[in-house]
């Protein structure tokens, strides 16, 4: 890496995919306005009704298969940067879905984990999962049943790839933040820690202002299929603003 080639750091959210057709989580009308967080997404709440946790990932992830649900203009303006920007990208979601890979994004980070996927805590096995998952499938792996999870992290389980984002965090001379609420930790803390470096330029792309709205150095409300293409093409143009 270059003074003349910065590696960018991407943060997502739920925003980003609510315009391909899936829900948000704390919208007012989000997914945790259905139901319970205890319920689904601890691991106390497996532990205490495995069937209904597997019944409600089975459902999002056959939401997720809907041939309907596709990329958006927004994550395919996203692989556009990483193609073409001279330095690192580096795209860190807190999507579960895989709308960024489908769009053509190689450099990711899944911090909440990937639906698609199921891992086995009997063996450790981590594998691709399209179908519905009961508990009395057996891994294909070791053949114990009732040890399949989605490979979802949970309120209370520690995110994936931290290490690595905050080594990005640490470099970086773009942060962008992108369809997020600004009130889910560590994610939420991103900013921050840019800020406090004083190296990075922050920017938030967002529907609306996020609890983290005032730490960003600009901020560009709207729609995600409209405010990160026209980002994408300023950045590719103009290059990175001074922080």
């Amino acid at each position: 890496m270059t003074e003349s080639t910065p590696t960018i750091v991407i943060l997502t959210g739920a925003g980003i995919s609510k315009e391909s057709g899936l829900d948000t989580f704390r919208d007012s009308d989000g997914i945790w306005a259905k139901v319970r967080i205890e319920d689904v997404a601890t691991p106390e709440g497996f532990a205490r009704n495995p069937t209904r946790v597997q019944e409600f990932y089975n459902a999002r992830r056959a939401g997720l298969k809907d041939p309907k649900v596709v990329p958006n203009a927004a994550h395919e303006a996203l692989a556009r940067l990483e193609r073409e920007w001279p330095g690192e990208v580096l795209l860190v979601t807190q999507n579960i879905d895989d709308l960024h890979e489908r769009a053509g994004t190689k450099n990711l980070i899944h911090m909440h984990g990937e639906l698609l996927k199921v891992r086995c805590e009997y063996c450790d096995a981590l594998m691709d999962w399209a179908d519905d998952l009961h508990t009395s499938t057996p891994c294909p792996h070791c053949g114990r049943k009732a040890g399949l999870r989605p490979h979802v992290v949970w309120f209370g389980e520690m995110p994936l790839g931290m290490d690595h984002t905050y080594e990005a965090l640490d470099t970086c001379r773009l942060f962008v933040s992108i369809g997020t609420s600004g009130n889910v930790y560590p994610a939420a803390g991103f900013v921050q820690h840019v800020r406090y470096r004083g190296l990075a330029y922050s920017v938030e792309l967002n529907l609306e202002p996020s609890q983290g709205t005032p730490l960003f150095d600009e901020v560009i409300n709207g729609p995600a299929t409209e405010v990160v293409p026209a980002f994408v093409d300023r950045i590719l143009t103009s290059g990175i603003p001074e922080s």
